[in-house]
Protein backbone atom coordinates (compact mmCIF):
# COMPACT_ATOMS: atom_id res chain seq x y z
CA UNK A 1 0.00 0.00 0.00
CA UNK A 2 1.27 3.46 -0.94
CA UNK A 3 0.58 6.60 1.06
CA UNK A 4 -0.90 8.96 -1.53
CA UNK A 5 0.36 11.95 0.49
CA UNK A 6 3.93 10.87 -0.28
CA UNK A 7 3.47 10.69 -4.04
CA UNK A 8 5.11 13.60 -5.84
CA UNK A 9 2.46 13.42 -8.56
CA UNK A 10 -0.24 13.55 -5.90
CA UNK A 11 1.23 16.67 -4.35
CA UNK A 12 1.54 18.34 -7.74
CA UNK A 13 -2.06 17.41 -8.57
CA UNK A 14 -3.22 18.80 -5.22
CA UNK A 15 -1.39 22.07 -5.78
CA UNK A 16 -2.89 22.34 -9.26
CA UNK A 17 -6.34 21.68 -7.80
CA UNK A 18 -6.02 24.55 -5.34
CA UNK A 19 -4.64 26.89 -8.02
CA UNK A 20 -7.42 26.08 -10.46
CA UNK A 21 -10.16 26.48 -7.87
CA UNK A 22 -8.82 29.98 -7.20
CA UNK A 23 -8.34 30.77 -10.89
CA UNK A 24 -11.79 29.59 -11.98
CA UNK A 25 -13.42 32.04 -9.55
CA UNK A 26 -12.47 34.70 -12.11
CA UNK A 27 -14.23 33.01 -15.02
CA UNK A 28 -17.44 34.58 -16.38
CA UNK A 29 -20.48 33.71 -14.30
CA UNK A 30 -22.18 32.10 -17.30
CA UNK A 31 -19.40 29.45 -17.25
CA UNK A 32 -20.13 28.47 -13.64
CA UNK A 33 -22.06 25.35 -14.60
CA UNK A 34 -20.06 24.73 -17.77
CA UNK A 35 -16.31 25.05 -18.04
CA UNK A 36 -15.73 25.90 -14.37
CA UNK A 37 -17.58 22.81 -13.21
CA UNK A 38 -15.82 20.56 -15.72
CA UNK A 39 -12.34 21.89 -14.85
CA UNK A 40 -12.93 21.48 -11.15
CA UNK A 41 -14.37 18.00 -11.51
CA UNK A 42 -11.49 16.83 -13.70
CA UNK A 43 -8.72 18.26 -11.51
CA UNK A 44 -10.22 16.91 -8.27
CA UNK A 45 -10.65 13.51 -9.90
CA UNK A 46 -6.89 13.19 -10.41
CA UNK A 47 -6.03 13.41 -6.72
CA UNK A 48 -9.12 11.49 -5.63
CA UNK A 49 -8.25 8.54 -7.86
CA UNK A 50 -4.67 8.51 -6.59
CA UNK A 51 -5.90 8.56 -3.00
CA UNK A 52 -8.41 5.76 -3.52
CA UNK A 53 -6.12 3.61 -5.64
CA UNK A 54 -3.17 3.92 -3.29
CA UNK A 55 -5.09 1.91 -0.69
CA UNK A 56 -5.38 -1.05 -3.07
CA UNK A 57 -3.05 -3.65 -4.50
CA UNK A 58 -0.68 -2.74 -7.31
CA UNK A 59 -2.91 -4.08 -10.11
CA UNK A 60 -5.87 -2.05 -8.90
CA UNK A 61 -3.65 0.94 -8.20
CA UNK A 62 -2.52 0.87 -11.83
CA UNK A 63 -6.20 0.95 -12.85
CA UNK A 64 -6.86 4.02 -10.66
CA UNK A 65 -3.75 5.72 -12.01
CA UNK A 66 -5.20 5.11 -15.46
CA UNK A 67 -8.43 6.83 -14.42
CA UNK A 68 -6.42 9.74 -13.00
CA UNK A 69 -4.55 9.92 -16.31
CA UNK A 70 -7.83 10.13 -18.20
CA UNK A 71 -8.92 13.02 -15.97
CA UNK A 72 -5.57 14.70 -16.43
CA UNK A 73 -5.81 14.48 -20.22
CA UNK A 74 -9.36 15.82 -20.06
CA UNK A 75 -8.11 18.67 -17.89
CA UNK A 76 -5.39 19.52 -20.40
CA UNK A 77 -8.03 19.97 -23.08
CA UNK A 78 -10.36 21.99 -20.85
CA UNK A 79 -7.49 24.30 -19.93
CA UNK A 80 -6.67 24.73 -23.60
CA UNK A 81 -10.26 25.81 -24.24
CA UNK A 82 -10.19 28.19 -21.26
CA UNK A 83 -6.90 29.70 -22.42
CA UNK A 84 -8.10 30.09 -26.02
CA UNK A 85 -11.24 31.84 -24.73
CA UNK A 86 -8.91 34.13 -22.70
CA UNK A 87 -10.39 33.00 -19.37
CA UNK A 88 -6.90 31.96 -18.28
CA UNK A 89 -4.11 34.49 -18.54
CA UNK A 90 -1.21 32.06 -18.63
CA UNK A 91 -0.56 28.75 -20.32
CA UNK A 92 1.33 27.54 -17.23
CA UNK A 93 -1.68 25.59 -16.00
CA UNK A 94 -1.71 23.60 -19.22
CA UNK A 95 1.99 22.88 -18.73
CA UNK A 96 1.38 21.74 -15.15
CA UNK A 97 -1.45 19.45 -16.26
CA UNK A 98 0.80 17.98 -18.97
CA UNK A 99 3.50 17.38 -16.34
CA UNK A 100 0.98 15.58 -14.13
CA UNK A 101 -0.01 13.41 -17.11
CA UNK A 102 3.62 12.49 -17.81
CA UNK A 103 4.21 11.66 -14.17
CA UNK A 104 1.10 9.47 -14.06
CA UNK A 105 2.30 7.52 -17.09
CA UNK A 106 5.62 6.90 -15.35
CA UNK A 107 3.97 5.95 -12.09
CA UNK A 108 1.63 3.51 -13.81
CA UNK A 109 4.61 1.84 -15.50
CA UNK A 110 6.42 1.44 -12.19
CA UNK A 111 3.33 0.03 -10.45
CA UNK A 112 2.72 -2.53 -13.19
CA UNK A 113 6.19 -4.03 -12.78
Amino acid sequence: MTDFRRLEVGELAHSLTLDLYRETRRFPTDERFGLVSQIRRAVVSIGANLAEGSARGSKEFAHYIGMALGSSNELEYLLRVAYDLTYLRAASYQEQAARVSRMLVGRRRSVRR
